[in-house]
């Protein structure tokens, strides 16, 4: 059992996007918009596409979250559909994770070096007594 269940897919022509309304089971108040657009262009292999979520909604009572979500083909075009700030909220989403996984990826570095460091201090003073 898949946790995304496709609750309609539509094709709009007159706006030239297609317009996916999504139900995620099990992930109410877990789920993040990053993480739901990679999950949509994983299930609907839309690779190379402009894949914007436009509401996650929740549910009361229930651990589903209904997720609505735009995809064109042209990335210009949706600049010129959809609300600018919805486009700056995202691109600062995804450059707090990928500051986030620098510096995650920095302290390791840095405590394996400093590991290293200690362990040859270690040495140093054991060789001097």
């Amino acid at each position: 059992m898949s946790i995304i269940s496709t609750v309609t897919d539509i094709n709009n022509t007159f706006l030239s996007r297609r317009e996916i309304t999504c139900d995620f089971a099990g992930l109410a108040g877990k789920l993040k918009k990053i993480e739901a657009i990679d999950m949509i262009t994983k299930e609907f292999k839309l690779e190379g596409k402009t894949v914007i979520p436009m509401r996650l909604r929740t549910h009361v009572g229930k651990p589903t979250v209904t997720g609505v979500f735009y995809i064109y083909e042209d990335e210009n075009l949706a600049k010129k559909h959809v609300n600018p700030t919805i486009f700056s909220r995202l691109e600062k989403t995804k450059a707090k994770q990928q500051e986030d996984e620098a510096k995650e990826g920095e302290g390791s570095e840095t405590k394996k070096g400093t590991e290293v460091e200690a362990n040859t201090e270690e040495k140093n003073e054991e060789k001097s007594e």
